[in-house]
Formats: C-alpha cells, sequence, structure tokens
C-alpha cells in the first residue's frame, strides 16, 4: 500500500487532521492483515491418517483423536449404522509380544484372552486399566479361543495338536487329539453354536518351529525345510504325535466327545477364520491359502459360506473375494455382528490392510485402515459392541453401533 507524500509525512508540524489520518491507516492495514490471517485459519484441513505424510500418530503419544475418523472409509451409506461418528480407532496396547491371535471375551471376568502363538504364552487383557497379565505361561503354541456357553475357555493348541478345555475348577479337559487313529494337524480358529457344538478348522499351518509342531522325519526325510523337528520340544514330541494328518474341518459333540470331519483339503483348501451368520443357518470358512483351490475349487484367499444343516455343510459358494484396489488380501479372523455384517481381519499392503466389513450379500460396505495386518478380531465388553482387533504385538479397538453375534 502506498500513500502520496506529505499525507501521512508532511514536511510541516502534524496537524489534529493529519495525525487523525495516519491513525485510520493504520488501522485499516491492522484489520487488513488479520483478515488475511483469519482466511488462512478458517480454511479446512484433512487431519492425518496412516496414509497422510507425515503419518497418523497411535498410542499414548497421539494427539487427541480427530472424528469422524479419518480411517474409517465408507463404501455404503448402510455402514453408518454400525459406526459411531464420535469413536475413533484405538491403540489399546502395545509392548514386548509376537504375535496375538484368538481373541475371546469373558462375559463372567469381563476380559478378553488372547495367544501370542509365536510366544507360546495366553494373556488376560483388562480393557479398563489398558493393562495385560499373563494368563497361562506355556500354552503350547495355543492359537484360537472361545468360551462355551457355560463360560469355559475352549483352546486350540498348536503344539500339542489338540483341543481342549479347562473347567471352572481348573482342571484341563482334552476335547480333542486325533481322528482315524492320527493325531491333529494344528487346530487353528474355533466356535460354539446354539447348542453347544464346537467347530474347529485344522489346517497344517502349525507345523513350523515358531509356531507348533514340525513332523518328525519320514524315511530318513527331514522335511519341511530340513529342519531338526525335535529341539526344545520335550512334552509335544512324546504327547502332541510325530506327523500331521490331512486338512479338516470338523465339528464336536460336547457331550460324546464325537469328532466328524465336515469338510477335508479335498474341499477347502487352508481353512482357517471361522463364524456363524446371527440366525446360524450359515457358516463363513476363510481360506488363506495363497494361489492354491482345493479339487473342488475351494482357496485362493477366497470367504466362503456355507449352509448348515443337521451338522453338515452344503452348497459351498465364494462370499467374498477380498480384492481391494487392485490388490487381494489374505484374511484370517472373522466375526459377524447382529445385523449379519461381516467384520473380517485383512492383511495386505499398507493403506488396505486393517478390517473388511462386509455385508450379508458379499458387498464391501466399509473398512478400518490400521498402520498394520489384522490377524483376529472379536466383539467384546460388557454390551459387545467393543470391537477388538489382534495385530502382531498390538491390540486395537473401536467403539462401534452394534453388537457381536453369538459367542465370542
Amino acid at each position: 500500500m502506498s500513500f502520496p507524500e506529505n499525507t501521512l509525512f508532511p514536511s510541516g508540524p502534524l496537524s489534529r487532521r493529519s495525525a487523525l489520518g495516519l491513525g485510520a491507516a493504520a488501522l485499516g492495514g491492522a484489520l487488513f492483515a488479520g483478515k488475511a490471517r483469519a482466511a488462512g485459519q478458517d480454511e479446512a484441513i484433512t487431519p492425518p491418517s496412516v496414509i497422510s505424510t507425515p503419518p497418523r500418530i497411535w498410542g499414548p503419544d497421539a494427539p487427541v483423536s480427530f472424528t469422524p475418523d479419518p480411517d474409517i472409509i465408507f463404501y455404503d451409506p448402510s455402514f453408518s449404522a454400525v459406526i459411531l461418528d464420535n469413536a475413533p480407532l484405538v491403540q489399546a496396547w502395545k509392548g514386548r509380544t509376537l504375535w496375538f491371535e484368538g481373541p475371546a471375551w469373558s462375559s463372567d471376568g469381563r476380559f478378553l484372552i488372547v495367544s501370542d502363538v509365536m510366544g507360546s504364552t495366553q494373556y488376560r487383557y483388562l480393557p479398563e486399566e489398558r493393562s495385560l497379565t499373563v494368563f497361562r505361561k506355556e500354552s503350547y503354541h495355543s492359537n484360537g479361543n472361545t468360551f462355551d456357553h457355560d463360560g469355559r475357555l475352549i483352546t486350540c493348541e498348536h503344539g500339542m495338536r489338540r483341543v481342549i478345555r479347562w473347567e471352572h475348577d481348573g482342571r484341563c479337559t482334552i476335547l480333542a487329539e486325533s481322528f482315524e487313529g492320527k493325531r491333529l494337524n494344528s487346530p487353528n480358529d474355533i466356535v460354539v453354536d446354539a447348542q453347544g457344538g464346537i467347530w474347529f478348522t485344522d489346517p497344517p499351518y502349525g507345523d513350523r518351529l515358531w509356531e507348533g509342531h514340525p513332523d518328525a522325519p519320514v524315511n530318513g526325510d527331514p522335511g519341511k525345510g530340513n529342519l531338526t523337528w525335535n529341539l526344545d520340544l520335550e512334552a509335544t514330541e512324546q504327547i502332541g504325535g510325530l506327523h500331521h494328518q490331512e486338512t479338516h474341518v470338523f465339528h464336536l459333540d460336547p457331550q460324546t466327545l464325537k469328532l466328524t470331519s465336515v469338510l477335508t483339503g479335498a474341499d477347502l483348501a487352508g481353512p482357517n477364520g471361522l463364524c456363524f451368520s446371527p440366525d446360524q443357518k450359515t457358516l463363513y470358512i476363510v481360506s488363506s491359502e495363497k494361489g492354491v483351490a482345493s479339487p473342488k475349487g475351494g482357496g485362493y484367499r477366497n470367504i466362503y459360506a456355507f449352509d448348515v444343516r443337521n451338522g453338515a455343510l452344503t452348497n459351498q459358494r465364494v462370499f467374498a473375494d477380498m480384492t481391494l484396489g487392485g490388490h487381494k488380501l489374505m484374511p484370517d479372523g472373522i466375526k459377524a455382528d447382529r445385523l449379519g455384517n461381516l467384520w473380517v481381519a485383512a492383511n495386505g499392503p499398507l493403506g488396505l490392510c486393517g478390517v473388511f466389513v462386509y455385508n450379508p450379500a458379499g458387498k464391501m460396505i466399509g473398512r478400518l485402515r490400521l498402520p498394520r495386518s489384522v490377524s483376529n478380531l472379536t466383539f467384546g465388553g460388557t454390551q459387545r459392541d467393543r470391537l477388538f482387533m489382534c495385530a502382531e504385538n498390538t491390540i486395537f479397538t473401536l467403539d462401534v453401533a452394534t453388537q457381536g453375534a453369538g459367542l465370542s
């Protein structure tokens, strides 16, 4: 801004009118500068997210969360029915563990059970205190967990190749450890139906040193990876058997302990997570095998749906193919909510990994974008409206506008 000479700075003494003119000009300049600054302050900015630069900060050093959360992504208006606008994604716990799996909520104890598969330890997470304590120091590479209708914990063990139940008086009951004379593989994920029947997947994923029980040599052949199979195994070598068997999905009668194969590897390659629809007429099962299909076509990291009739599975079909942005992600643990939506742990590239949410028709209606892949998840909390998500050594949470279906 320029002014005529002698208007602000006259050669003679400053008159009252000149002084007033000087003050008005100065005030106008200040107001102009203030408006310029206000214009910048009034502009909307995008809050940091998983994919922003710099990225979102998680954990105790994170700033106050912004809502709606930028990492909760909507693809369909129906997603609004299960999402709270003022609830952010939270990194609830992170620490010196290796690989969390098998989250299950104890309604009686009001705590979350998780398995550190690689660390061979089960932990108890207390959400009110956000603290983690050891629940079972040697868990034999436990993986999937659930609670039955009596509140008893049922656990899949990779190391011992079995399924066990903890009674209220502290005894351990072995529910299943062999089928047709052979030890199980590595029981992975497990659910209990409305009648108390137990369903679990038994893929071969636990035949690795870091999460289970490799096979003994056959005819001098050291097997996968040329490993010395029995280093530091002790009890698992003697009790857990020497060799795994064919892949299965099993149904276990809780009264008679009769074990029935409802699917084999010929039906579905690499069965992993599983859960029921709210009406329990449909069982969803994940295939975690990459680029592998069974003779009957099941595999390729798809999620499959089956009709449940009299303890048998029929009408196998692809429910969702886990494709997003041209990438095929790997599904792992799954849970259904009361509306029949399927919440799926998704493993894959940064920016895509986290949790996918499908409606009952198999359409992705939204997702939760997280800074690392998710292995498993469950609904918990006193009202079953908090989603707990396991991601390596971290537990994330999200309060939602729905509830988990069935037992946790």
